[in-house]
């Protein structure tokens, strides 16, 4: 029989990743297995997940490394300046358990280049980007009775690899073949003008007519 006077202890690993269903907006799915590996049985569990890409830790072809020149610079500094990237931070509530338990944690997916993980995500051309899973958050158990909480260590953590096809795939699947740029509402307001005046059935016509004009 388990001490319940000692709070369980948790071991989590991360399972696999798939694009969530029925979503309205993009979105990923990292599956996890939760183990109580000590302890009394855990009432409810509020995970705090922080997802970070470990840009280092693969390596990268030419192509990539062009691609990405604009968050880590030109290769020959890329020793130094070749950082971890913050992805994700998100909350996920976990129902009781005893032994072991499954859950998903849900990870919305921008297409906004302004932002760095999205740059960094279609500068890949293949591959895998390695993901570490830092977690924190409270357990809920119960102990001679009562209800208590305890805090989820700090050096909770897992690794995982996710295949670089499955964030293309699911970006393909909302945006097929097309990509967003965000723009000032000045800069917008010239384009919408410029469009007017020349006819211009879509904008990627704006955008070809300017790049032949400027000699691009």
């Amino acid at each position: 029989m388990p001490n319940e006077t000692t709070a369980p202890a948790l071991r989590i690993e991360v399972e696999e990743v798939r694009a969530a269903e029925f979503a309205a907006v993009p979105a990923l799915e990292f599956g996890l297995r939760i183990g109580n590996t000590g302890g009394p049985e855990v009432r409810s569990l509020v995970l705090d997940t922080q997802i970070r890409i470990s840009a280092a830790r693969r390596s990268y072809d030419e192509a990539s490394r062009e691609r990405l020149a604009e968050l880590f610079g030109p290769p020959e500094m890329w020793g130094r300046s070749l950082r971890s990237l913050l992805w994700a931070q998100t909350v996920t509530q976990v129902p009781a358990f005893t032994g072991e338990t499954r859950a998903l944690v849900r990870v919305p997916c921008t297409f906004d280049f302004e932002v760095a993980v999205v740059k960094y995500f279609h500068g890949l051309t293949g591959g895998e980007v390695p993901l570490e899973f830092l977690f924190s958050g409270t357990t809920f158990y119960l102990a001679e009775g009562r209800l208590r909480a305890t805090r989820i260590p700090w050096d909770t953590e897992a690794d995982f690899r996710m295949p670089v096809a499955v964030w293309k795939d699911l970006m393909e699947r909302y945006f097929p073949a097309t990509a967003w740029l965000r723009l000032s509402r000045d800069t917008f307001d010239l384009l919408c003008a410029y469009r007017t005046r020349r006819a211009l059935p879509l904008w990627d016509d704006v955008v070809e007519t300017l790049l032949k004009e400027a000699g691009g």
